[in-house]
């Protein structure tokens, strides 16, 4: 009994290994497809329509600026409180500003722009291309001549990968500019000496630290949100499981490749 309890385990193990690779090779082989209608399109009638790559920038970008100016708001608010409390300790208050700047531009800015954007895109995408699959629009598409992926997954990918990292250089002002609402007047100095002296602390690494992180949040919100639409089955129960898988994906990639950024990045 317990060798055969054993050799389920394994199984077990072993199928979603194979199924985690198949997922790999699924999102690969949609970003590659994508990448060639956007370059080759044109060539084979399969334009990627412009507008459409605009109606998603508005989507997925515009439209997220006010909830991601107010959380970066309060996280920068939040993080010069905790940071002045600690390093008040120390008797290192003078380090507050290159704190707070580094770990909003190379950390906090990012991280909070990829988690919201998931939670409205990566949803979205899931929602809508599962409704298409399940209803069979997706084969009428084929029928029509139409290459799904270019019509579904190119354009929301070309414009995740320019409003995230976007995004991300409002977050990182706006988290900075709440820090310094705070901390401004616990230093004794202006807001605006404050907006300076973050300036001048920051080097180009850090902010391009922050959008290389943002770019890849940008493809891995596209990709998970249509994977995880195209395998919808089962109705609408199915496209429900769908869009929270989508979101929990997402997150949880964005997350571990923040993870494995700041570990190579910062050695």
């Amino acid at each position: 009994m317990a060798r055969s309890n054993h050799l389920g385990a394994s199984w077990r193990i072993w199928r979603a290994v194979v199924r985690l690779f198949e997922a790999f090779g699924y999102v690969g082989a949609l970003l590659v497809e994508s990448m060639y209608w956007l370059i080759t399109g044109p060539k084979h009638g399969q334009r990627v329509g412009w507008r459409a790559i605009a109606e998603q920038m508005v989507e997925v970008g515009l439209k997220a600026v006010p909830i991601v100016a107010v959380l970066s708001f309060t996280v920068g608010l939040s993080l010069a409180i905790q940071l002045i409390y600690t390093l008040s300790e120390f008797g290192a208050e003078s380090q507050v500003v290159l704190a707070i700047a580094t770990g909003v531009t190379r950390e906090f800015g990012p991280l909070i722009t990829a988690i919201l954007v998931a939670g409205r895109t990566a949803s979205a995408l899931a929602a809508r291309i599962g409704s298409m699959t399940v209803s069979q629009e997706v084969d009428a598409l084929r029928v029509m001549g139409v290459e799904p992926v270019r019509y579904l997954v190119a354009p929301p990918l070309l414009a995740l990968l320019v409003m995230v990292p976007t995004l991300t250089i409002i977050s990182d002002f706006v988290g900075i500019l709440g820090a310094g609402l705070y901390s401004s007047g616990a230093l004794g100095l202006s807001l605006t000496a404050y907006m300076l002296a973050s300036l001048d602390a920051l080097a180009p690494a850090d902010v391009l630290q922050g959008l290389a992180k943002s770019v890849v949040f940008g493809m891995i919100i596209a990709l998970v949100g249509v994977r995880c639409g195209f395998v919808v089955r089962g109705g609408a129960e199915g496209v429900g499981q769908g869009t929270t898988q989508a979101v929990v994906i997402a997150i949880s990639a964005i997350v571990i490749t923040d993870m494995i950024f700041t570990f190579f990045m910062n050695r």
